[in-house]
């Protein structure tokens, strides 16, 4: 039988994590797309997904995660990944499902990322004025 274990976590700021476990394949992507739809309904910006204990993704999980960037994408949200394991990391490379900027080895190496990235937005901010 085919498991996936959907950890959400509280949101903090604008920002969303999910942690998955198991396999995310043809079984199993209806439970991540029903967990996600309520979460991309709200104002969240970035949805981080950490993949530390998902062992195997299919096109059906490949899928539910387009369809998470295609919702987010009209507010200029991100779906970022962290923590892939190898074969996991390896099928992204593949499919070209995440970019490799947005899939990040380790917390923090994610939070270094987005405090850069909120860094750029108040300096441009504070250029405009």
């Amino acid at each position: 039988m085919t498991t996936l274990s959907i950890q959400i976590d509280p949101p903090q700021d604008n920002r969303q994590r999910v942690i998955l476990s198991g396999r995310l394949d043809t079984h199993t992507y209806q439970a991540l797309d029903e967990a996600l739809s309520p979460l991309l309904a709200t104002t969240v910006q970035t949805l981080v997904l950490d993949l530390s204990e998902l062992e195997y993704i299919s096109s059906a999980g490949i899928r539910s995660i387009f369809k998470a960037r295609k919702a987010l994408a009209p507010r200029n949200g991100k779906v970022l990944v962290t923590h892939p394991q190898p074969q996991i990391r390896k099928v992204f490379d593949v499919v070209k499902a995440v970019p490799l900027g947005e899939i990040f080895t380790s917390t923090q190496e994610l939070d270094a990322y987005l405090e850069a990235m909120q860094r750029k937005v108040i300096e441009g901010d504070a250029a405009a004025l």
